[in-house]
C-alpha cells in the first residue's frame, strides 16, 4: 500500500493545475494523480521540451485548437502562481466586450480603459496550457514528489477517520489524507464518494469552432443573443475568433454537417457583420448542454473541484474561471493548514468544512447568473425582449452598475471576497502569503 498526503482523481487541465500549484508551494507534499487516459504528448508540449522560449514562438496545432476564456482575475491568479509569463505570448487580450440582442435595441459595451486596465481578460488555446503544465509535473515526478497512476481509475473507496483508502482498477491500493476529485462533469469517483449531482438539461447544444476573419478583430469579444441562442466570439491570435454557437440540438447537428462555405454563410446571417466578414472555419465539435452541479463541495476527506463540482452553460465563459477559484481556495486552505498545525493534516475537518463555506456562495451566484441569462435570452416573448433591452441599456448608462457588473465578470470581486473569507475562516494561519489580495 502506498501512502500520500493528497490524491487527485483526474489529470486534465484542472487536476494538473492544482497539482502544479500545490507542489510548487509545498516541497514536503507527497501527491498522486489517478488518470483514466494514457499519456499523450501534444505538438505544443513537444515544442516545449527544449525550454519555455521555444513555447513562445512554436506553432501550435494549426487552426483548430480549442480555447478557454480567462477573466482578468484568473490571469492575476496565474501570475501569482508564476505561470502566466510563460504562456502570455500565446494569449490574446480582450480589450472590449460587446453584448447585444439581435433584433432589439438593447446593447452594452465594456472597455478595459474604462476600468484602468489593459485588458478585461485573455483567451488562450488549451494546448499551450498543457504544454506548460505537463513538463513541469514531469520534473516533480522525477524528484519522487508526484506519482502518476495512468491509465487507471479508482474502483472503490473506503473511508476511515484518518484517510481515504483507494482501490485502483489496476489492483494497486493507495491511501490519501485528502482526495480531490477533478474528473469532469460525469465523474465516476464522485459517484463512488456518494456526492449527489443535480442535472438540468437545457435542450441546447454548443457548436465549437475557430473562424478566420477578413480583417483584424481589434481584441473585441462578442456575446450576441439571437432567437436560436447566444453566439460568443472570443479573439484569438492570428486573426481568428473562437466560436461558441448555441443552438437547438437538431438545428446544431444540421449546421455542423454543412460544407465550410455554407456554414460561414449561416454564421454570418445569424451573427451579422459586427465582427466583420468570416472567411475560414476550422474543425467543428458539438456538445449537448446540461447544467450539472453538486450541492456539497466536500465530504469527509473528499473535495470536488472544477467540472466535477460545477459544469455550466458556456453563455458567460465562467467554467474554467470558476475552477481556478476552486484551486485558489484549496491551495490557500492547505497552505494555512501546513503552516498552522504540526503535524499538519491536509484533509482534516477544518479544511473540508472551510472549503464548502468558501466555494458555495461563489458557485451559487455564478450558476444563478448563467442560468438566468440562458432563460432570459432564450425567450421570444416581446415583453421579455423589452425587459432585456431596458436592462442592457441601464447597464450601459449607469457607471456604478456597470463597474459592479464588470468586476464580477472579470472575476475580481469573487476572488477578493474569497480571500477575505479565507482569512476569517482560518485566522491562525497566513493565507495571504499564498493567495493574491
Amino acid at each position: 500500500m502506498k501512502n500520500f498526503d493528497l490524491v487527485i482523481a483526474g489529470g486534465g487541465m484542472t487536476g494538473a493545475m492544482l497539482a502544479q500549484v500545490l507542489l510548487s508551494q509545498h516541497p514536503s507534499l507527497q501527491l498522486a494523480i489517478v488518470e483514466q487516459t494514457a499519456e499523450t504528448v501534444s505538438s505544443a508540449a513537444t515544442a516545449m521540451s527544449s525550454g519555455s522560449a521555444v513555447l513562445a514562438s512554436a506553432p501550435i496545432n494549426s487552426f483548430d485548437s480549442r480555447s478557454i476564456a480567462l477573466a482578468a482575475g484568473s490571469v492575476e491568479l496565474l501570475q501569482h502562481w508564476g505561470l502566466w509569463s510563460e504562456i502570455s505570448a500565446n494569449a490574446c487580450a480582450i480589450k472590449q466586450i460587446q453584448v447585444s440582442d439581435r433584433g432589439h435595441f438593447g446593447k452594452t459595451y465594456l472597455n478595459a480603459a474604462e476600468f484602468n486596465r489593459q485588458s478585461l481578460g485573455q483567451v488562450l488555446e488549451i494546448e499551450w496550457l498543457g504544454a506548460l503544465l505537463y513538463p513541469k509535473l514531469a520534473k516533480f515526478s522525477a524528484q519522487g514528489r508526484l506519482h502518476w497512476f495512468r491509465p487507471d481509475r479508482i474502483q472503490s473507496l473506503q473511508t476511515t477517520p484518518e484517510q481515504q483508502i483507494l482501490q485502483l482498477q489496476s489492483g494497486v491500493e493507495i491511501t490519501a489524507k485528502l482526495l480531490i476529485i477533478c474528473e469532469g462533469g460525469d465523474s465516476p469517483t464522485r459517484q463512488l464518494a456518494g456526492m449527489a449531482l443535480t442535472q438540468q438539461p437545457y435542450s441546447q447544444a454548443a457548436l465549437i469552432s475557430n473562424v478566420g476573419l477578413a480583417e483584424t478583430h481589434q481584441h473585441i469579444a462578442f456575446e450576441r443573443f439571437t432567437a436560436d441562442g447566444p453566439i460568443a466570439l472570443l479573439p484569438l491570435t492570428k486573426q481568428r475568433y473562437s466560436l461558441v454557437w448555441t443552438l437547438p440540438p437538431q438545428q446544431a447537428q444540421q449546421i455542423l454537417q454543412l460544407p465550410d462555405e455554407q456554414f460561414l454563410q449561416q454564421l454570418q446571417q445569424a451573427f451579422g457583420y459586427r465582427a466583420g466578414v468570416f472567411q475560414k472555419v476550422g474543425q467543428r465539435q458539438l456538445y449537448p448542454l446540461t447544467l450539472k452541479y453538486s450541492a456539497e463541495p466536500s465530504k469527509h476527506r473528499v473535495l470536488l473541484c472544477g467540472n466535477s463540482l460545477h459544469n455550466l452553460h458556456p453563455i458567460a465563459g465562467q467554467g474554467f474561471n470558476l475552477a481556478l477559484r476552486d484551486i485558489a481556495a484549496i491551495t490557500g486552505l492547505i497552505s494555512t493548514q501546513l503552516t498552522s498545525e504540526k503535524p499538519a493534516d491536509v484533509g482534516c475537518y477544518a479544511v473540508t468544512r472551510a472549503y464548502q463555506q468558501l466555494r458555495q456562495p461563489d458557485i451559487s451566484q455564478v450558476i444563478q447568473f448563467t442560468d438566468a441569462l440562458v432563460r432570459l435570452f432564450s425567450n421570444n416573448s416581446r415583453l421579455m425582449a423589452l425587459g432585456r433591452s431596458l436592462g442592457l441599456t441601464a447597464l450601459m448608462s449607469c457607471p456604478e452598475l456597470k463597474t459592479k457588473f464588470a468586476n464580477q465578470s472579470m472575476g475580481l470581486s469573487p476572488i477578493l471576497r474569497q480571500q477575505q473569507q479565507l482569512e476569517s475562516l482560518l485566522p491562525s494561519g497566513n493565507p495571504a502569503s499564498t493567495n493574491p489580495p
